[in-house]
C-alpha cells in the first residue's frame, strides 16, 4: 500500500494516484497537442489549397487581363487607324471649306469693294450736288439779304416796285401805248401813264407801298402790337390813297381812276383781308389797289382794246385787201380750169402712147416665142390710107 502524501481530513491522496493523474494529464496534453497539430496541418493544407485556388484564379485573371489587353491594343490600333483616317478626312474637309470660304470671302470682298466704290462715287456726286446747292443757297441768301436791304430803303423799294411794274407793262403793251415818269400839267410825275386808244387822257399808275407798316403788322407778337401796327398801316394807306387822288386825278386831263401797284400778292391779300375800310375808301376815291396779277389782267384788257381799235382803223384797208384776194382767187379758178383742159389733152396723148407700147410689147413677146402669123399679101396703100387704117386699128385695139 502506498504512503499517503497529502492527508486532508477525510481525503487522502497517494503518490500513485498523483502519478496516475499526472500521466493522464500528460496524455490529455499529448492528445490535445496531436489534435492541435492535426488541426494546424489541416488548416495549413486548407490554406495551401486556398492559396492554390487563389493562384489559379489569379492566373486566370491574368490571362483574362492579357486577353483584354490584347483586345484593347487591337481596338486602340483600330481606333488609331480610324482616327488617322478621320483626321485626314477632317483635314481635307477643313481645307476644302477654307478654300471655299476664302473664295466666297474674296468674292464678298470684291463685291463689297465695288459696292463701296459705287457708294463713294454716288456720295461724291451727291456731295457735288450738295456743294452746288450750298453755293445756290449762299447766292440766294446774298440775294435775299440784298433784297431785304433794298426793301428797307424807301427809294430802293420804290425803284424795285417800279421796275417790276415797268417789266409787266413793257411785256404787255407796245412802246407807244405807255410812258414812264410822265409829266402832268400840275408838275407831278406819276410812275407810269398808259394811253388808251381814242382817248388822250392817260391812265396813271403809282408803284409805292408802305413796307414798314406791313412788316410791323406781320411781325407783331401781341394783339396790342398787332392792333397798333394795323392802325399805322391803315393810316399810311389812307394817306397814300389821298395823295394819289389829289395829285393824279385831274379832270379832263387824266382818266377818272388811278392805280396803286402793290408788288406783292401777299401784301395785297392782307390788305383785302384785314383792311376792307381802306379798300372801300380807295374805291370811293376812284383809286384802285392792284397786285401784279391784276395789273397783268388790266394790261391784257388794254392790249385787247388797242387791238380792236387798230382793227377798226384798218377796216377799210382790210376790206380792200379781201376784195383783191377774192379777185385773185377767181383768176386762180379760171387758170386752174385751163390747166385741167391741158391735162385732159395730155391724158389722151398718154393713153395713145400706152396703147402703142402695149402693142409693141405683145409683138416683142411673139417674136421672142417665134409665133408668126401668116397674112395674105395686100396691095400697097397710100400713106394717107395707111394712116387712116392705122388710126382705125388703134381705136379698135383701144376698144378691145
Amino acid at each position: 500500500m502506498m504512503e499517503q502524501l497529502f492527508p486532508m481530513g477525510f481525503l487522502s491522496i497517494s503518490g500513485g494516484e498523483i502519478l496516475a493523474g499526472m500521466g493522464g494529464v500528460a496524455l490529455l496534453l499529448l492528445l490535445a497537442l496531436l489534435v492541435a497539430t492535426r488541426r494546424t496541418a489541416t488548416l495549413r493544407a486548407q490554406e495551401a489549397a486556398d492559396a492554390a485556388a487563389r493562384a489559379s484564379e489569379l492566373e486566370a485573371r491574368l490571362r483574362d487581363l492579357a486577353r483584354i489587353q490584347a483586345e484593347t491594343a487591337g481596338r486602340v490600333q483600330t481606333m488609331a487607324e480610324v482616327l488617322a483616317q478621320r483626321q485626314s478626312e477632317l483635314a481635307r474637309a477643313v481645307s476644302e471649306r477654307l478654300d471655299s470660304t476664302s473664295h466666297r470671302l474674296g468674292e464678298s470682298f470684291s463685291t463689297a469693294a465695288r459696292a463701296t466704290h459705287d457708294s463713294l462715287t454716288r456720295l461724291a456726286e451727291r456731295l457735288v450736288l450738295v456743294e452746288k446747292a450750298e453755293r445756290s443757297l449762299s447766292d440766294l441768301s446774298s440775294q435775299v439779304i440784298s433784297l431785304r436791304q433794298t426793301l428797307s430803303n424807301k427809294q430802293a423799294r420804290g425803284a424795285f416796285g417800279q421796275a417790276r411794274m415797268e417789266a409787266i407793262i413793257a411785256d404787255g403793251l407796245p412802246r407807244a401805248s405807255y410812258a414812264f415818269q410822265y409829266t402832268l400839267s400840275n408838275g407831278r410825275r406819276p410812275d407810269c401813264a398808259v394811253f388808251l386808244p381814242g382817248d388822250a387822257r392817260p391812265l396813271l399808275i403809282d408803284a409805292k407801298f408802305p413796307l414798314e407798316a406791313v412788316t410791323a403788322f406781320r411781325e407783331a407778337a401781341t394783339p396790342e402790337a398787332r392792333k397798333a401796327a394795323g392802325t399805322r398801316l391803315a393810316g399810311d394807306m389812307m394817306k397814300h390813297v389821298g395823295d394819289v387822288a389829289e395829285r393824279y386825278l385831274l379832270a379832263g386831263e387824266t382818266q377818272d381812276i388811278a392805280l396803286i401797284f402793290v408788288p406783292s400778292e401777299s401784301v395785297y391779300a392782307d390788305l383785302h383781308e384785314h383792311f376792307d375800310a381802306v379798300i372801300q375808301r380807295a374805291f370811293r376815291a376812284r383809286v384802285m389797289i392792284v397786285s401784279p396779277s391784276l395789273l397783268m389782267l388790266a394790261i391784257q384788257v388794254v392790249q385787247a382794246i388797242s387791238k380792236d381799235a387798230r382793227m377798226r382803223e384798218q377796216a377799210d384797208r382790210i376790206r380792200a385787201e379781201v376784195t383783191a384776194l377774192v379777185a385773185d382767187v377767181s383768176r386762180l379758178r379760171i387758170r386752174a380750169g385751163d390747166l385741167s383742159k391741158h391735162f385732159g389733152m395730155v391724158g389722151e396723148d398718154i393713153s395713145g402712147l400706152l396703147i402703142s407700147a402695149d402693142k409693141i410689147a405683145k409683138r416683142g413677146t411673139r417674136l421672142e416665142q417665134l409665133e408668126f402669123e401668116q397674112h395674105p399679101e395686100t396691095p400697097q396703100q397710100t400713106p394717107s390710107a395707111m394712116s387712116g387704117e392705122t388710126v382705125a386699128r388703134d381705136q379698135r385695139d383701144a376698144a378691145e
